[in-house]
C-alpha cells in the first residue's frame, strides 16, 4: 500500500482500516504459531502497512484540530 494512495483516504475509513490490520496481524500470528502460516513476512508486511495507515491518520486528525 502507497503512502499516495494511503492519503486520499479519509479519516473514518483509514480508522476502520487500521483496525481491520490490527485484527488481520492477531489472526495472521496465531495462525503462525499453530504452523498453518509457512510465510512470516506477511506479519512484517501488515505490519508495515499498519504504521503507514496510523502515521497519515495522525497527520490527518492533526491537521483537522488546527
Amino acid at each position: 500500500m502507497k503512502v499516495a494512495d494511503i492519503r486520499k483516504i479519509k479519516t473514518e475509513e483509514l480508522t476502520t482500516q487500521a483496525n481491520t490490520l490490527r485484527e488481520e496481524i492477531a489472526e495472521l500470528k496465531r495462525r503462525t504459531s499453530l504452523g498453518e502460516v509457512s510465510n512470516v513476512r506477511v506479519i512484517r508486511a501488515k505490519r508495515k502497512d499498519l504504521a503507514r495507515v496510523l502515521t497519515v491518520l495522525g497527520e490527518q486528525i492533526a491537521k483537522e484540530n488546527i
